[in-house]
């Protein structure tokens, strides 16, 4: 199934001037080669973090966004890859945004041919609560969108804000599931929002909880939106379908008071309804890595609850639901101030630990990216 989403991008504004129409080459956002990952609406208007579209294209020599209205002011943060390379961030706002191409390509100067005829180019909306609206790619005269080849493996991530990326400078895209993905060159989808309780309910200003949100399109920025305060479902029809689940949350839950005993239900009611929409792939839910301490202790909730849910699961039948024990995996030089959030160097760590999980599981990186990148 060709997925809904793709690519798109932006860039620092410096030196954005009026294009040229009779030497570019207008694409515009329902151009069926573009390659959509993440949620849209039906006005090209994104939602949730990590959310963005990807491009292949020959003979590329410049690229620009032009935005809507509607796109999160002043600014948002867009993060950009040329050739599978590193994100780059690139603030982008509504109007015409200029995108750099240079500086992060993957490719080695005894790999990069002199005169290179495609480029694939990667775009992610960063943060949580931007939303970014497509109006017109323009490329330059002479480019030729080409179609772009998705990978076989297609990770789903959901979660909170151990998910999302909170505090790092990148967001989403310094956030251990796109580096997972990147390492075995599968395609993310980030279901993903800080401060949400799985219990549907109020927690640090989420009007609803991940076990409501993530069945519909927006996400629970939705509420302050000056688009729109309101929720329509998801047709996850329109997702490039998901080879494998991850599944982390509870800590706001945890925050908020909520009893063992709930959190349990919670959980099993969630992974019943992700079992049902996704009936073949494997689920993996991870624990907490908990708080950790200077001194090498560290702080635990919900001991015991997920990995019993799971438990539960596999003994009535369900053999393809997995829990992660990622207790150890980070320690207390792995998390900003708060004792909570990963820094950097953390989110690196548990994507290295996870990548050896699901490789000691069965699950080996692709050698490389389907889609040629000259």
């Amino acid at each position: 199934m060709k997925s809904f989403v793709s690519a798109f991008v932006a860039s620092v504004l410096v030196g954005v001037g009026v294009v040229n129409a009779a030497s570019s080459n207008v694409i515009y956002p329902n151009n069926p080669l573009i390659w959509y990952h993440g949620r849209w609406d039906k006005g090209y208007g994104s939602w949730w973090a990590g959310t963005g579209f990807n491009l292949h294209v020959e003979n590329l020599s410049s690229l620009s966004l032009q935005l809507g209205p509607n796109t999160t002011s002043p600014s948002l943060p867009i993060g950009v890859s040329v050739n599978y390379g590193a994100f780059a961030t690139v603030d982008v706002k509504n109007g015409a945004n200029v995108i750099p191409l240079s500086g992060n390509s993957t490719l080695t100067d005894s790999l990069r041919p002199s005169r290179p005829t495609s480029t694939v180019i990667r775009i992610n909306v960063q943060g949580p609560g931007d939303n970014l609206y497509l109006q017109k790619i323009i490329l330059n005269s002479g480019a030729r969108l080409l179609p772009y080849t998705p990978s076989k493996l297609a990770f789903q991530f959901i979660g909170d804000s151990l998910s999302s990326g909170y505090l790092l400078p990148n967001q989403i895209d310094g956030a251990w599931p796109i580096l997972t993905s990147d390492y075995f060159k599968a395609e993310p989808q980030t279901t993903v929002q800080p401060g949400a309780c799985l219990t549907d309910r109020e927690c640090w200003g989420n009007v609803h909880g991940i076990s409501y949100q993530f069945f519909k399109l927006e996400s629970t920025s939705y509420y302050y939106n000056a688009n729109h305060n309101y929720t329509t479902d998801w047709d996850f029809r329109r997702d490039y379908p998901p080879t494998h689940i991850f599944f982390q949350a509870g800590t706001n839950d945890f925050s908020f008071q909520v009893t063992d005993a709930d959190i349990s239900a919670r959980y099993d009611e969630f992974l019943t309804k992700l079992r049902r929409l996704y009936p073949r792939q494997p689920i993996f839910a991870l624990g907490t890595w908990g708080w950790p301490n200077e001194d090498g202790t560290y702080g635990y909730f919900y001991e015991g609850v997920l990995e019993n849910v799971v438990a539960n699961k596999r003994t009535n039948g369900d053999t393809n639901v997995f829990f992660v024990n990622t207790r150890g995996w980070v320690a207390f030089d792995d998390v900003y101030d708060d004792k909570t959030h990963l820094n950097p160097q953390g989110s690196a760590k548990l994507a290295a630990h996870l990548e050896d999980y699901l490789k000691n599981w069965g699950l080996q990186p692709q050698k490389k990216w389907p889609t040629p990148i000259y």
